[in-house]
């Protein structure tokens, strides 16, 4: 391979419905003109934002990397704690072989990487105690002086969470990256349109003008690479991708508040005290876990039976928007976690939340993902520009578990347990 360099942009929540429209776009348009690139890229299941984004870099699973939801089982706390950290997978990833070899990465915002080895760390996470604040937080699980350096440069840019000046400040903390240290990996997540499709929907203006800010934040990359010598004809790789789609919702699901009536939780305060049976949300899908810790045998097969028979008359019901019911081990061959009871499929136009009821719901949302990832519409986008790929290589199908070995074979590197495959048929004299 003549690849030294690989960049990775993850757009989150770019859909293969967007295809049309970004292609047209100057510097999307320009890119794929160079570009090996797949329109139909199947995301992993639950179709989230954390267990996708660790799949991308392991080429595994959920089910196998253990980053199988946004956020951690956590039914006693109002405000659950995210999967941030790095310990939390299981195996290793793209960045840890990379680091093994003693070259640098950079990452900027990409998800479940809080208190890795990396080089170059800018984690997403967020304070999530009252005793501390994002500063102390960030500065904790990330690289101190590296982000001390990029708030006192770039930090005027930013407001909070808000899009889309967070993107803003990512985006400007990535060119200042690139041009000073020339990582040998750089991973960077933006979430502009996933932010806009939430709050939005799908098929909003708002979500438009985010893809067309995507857009000027390419064209503004691949000039700063061409100004600095980074050559994608002759030593660097630049990769933008997607995790997810979104689809638009109207109406909420609170299998919690549910259960609440039918005594399988108990709430004090507004927060579960004790509980039999949890549902833990995954947006468009959600997991059931039965505790086993306090019940005896028989106990168990009873709250698990008849939690079941309850699903089932709701699923027959098309109001109550379940889908599907999915077993332990229907849920693990899925990819997703084998250690949850059962797992429920939202109808389409329904979505899951945790809440137990409508009113402390904090964000009513327009649009969302973690459904199946076989849903119609609901693929994602993967393009590849650099010296050793094919261009114009039309790649008619592969998975999000794909992309791993793929971008580890361009920097001479393998995933040993990766669950996907390389894309062989993308690069030139293979």
């Amino acid at each position: 391979m003549k690849s030294k360099r690989l960049i990775v942009v993850s757009l989150d929540a770019l859909s293969s419905i967007d295809f049309d429209m970004f292609s047209k776009l100057p510097n999307f348009k320009k890119f794929i003109r160079h570009a090996a690139c797949c329109r139909q890229v199947r995301s992993v299941y639950p179709s989230l934002t954390y267990p996708a984004h660790t799949s991308i870099v392991t080429g595994r699973t959920p089910a196998h990397h253990g980053i199988v939801n946004n956020i951690l089982l956590q039914p006693e706390r109002s405000s659950p704690d995210w999967y941030w950290q790095r310990n939390y997978i299981r195996g290793t990833t793209l960045y840890d072989e990379v680091l093994k070899q003693g070259k640098h990465v950079a990452a900027l915002l990409w998800p479940v990487t809080a208190k890795s080895e990396i080089t170059w760390n800018l984690p997403e996470i967020f304070a999530n105690r009252r005793w501390t604040n994002q500063i102390l937080t960030s500065a904790a699980n990330g690289t101190v002086g590296y982000q001390l350096m990029l708030n006192h440069r770039f930090g005027r840019l930013r407001d909070g969470i808000r899009q889309p000046a967070l993107d803003n400040f990512v985006h400007a903390s990535l060119k200042y990256t690139l041009k000073t240290y020339r990582p040998d990996l750089t991973l960077v997540h933006f979430t502009d349109l996933d932010t806009q499709r939430h709050h939005y929907g799908v098929h909003s203006e708002e979500a438009a003008a985010a893809i067309k800010r995507h857009d000027e934040r390419i064209g503004e990359l691949m000039h700063l690479l061409h100004q600095n010598r980074m050559s994608v004809k002759r030593d660097t790789t630049v990769i933008i991708l997607g995790d997810h789609s979104q689809l638009d919702v109207r109406n909420v699901i609170l299998i919690n508040k549910l259960l609440r009536e039918q005594g399988y939780l108990k709430v004090q305060n507004g927060r579960v005290t004790e509980w039999k049976a949890y549902c833990q949300n995954c947006d468009g899908s959600a997991y059931i876990y039965i505790k086993k810790e306090g019940m005896d045998r028989d106990e168990y097969l009873r709250v698990k039976n008849g939690v079941y028979d309850w699903l089932c008359a709701m699923k027959n019901d098309p109001d109550n928007g379940i889908a599907a019911i999915y077993s332990s081990k229907k849920a693990k061959e899925l990819g997703a976690d084998p250690e949850c009871t059962f797992m429920l499929e939202a109808r389409r136009g329904f979505y899951f939340k945790n809440e137990l009821d409508t009113a402390e719901i904090p964000d009513i949302q327009r649009a969302t993902h973690g459904f199946h990832p076989d849903r119609k519409d609901y693929q994602t986008i993967f393009m590849a520009v650099g010296p050793d790929i094919i261009p114009g290589m039309e790649i008619e199908e592969m998975s999000l578990l794909d992309e791993g070995p793929t971008m580890a074979e361009i920097m001479g590197l393998s995933l040993p347990d990766a669950d996907g495959r390389i894309l062989h048929e993308i690069f030139k004299n293979q």
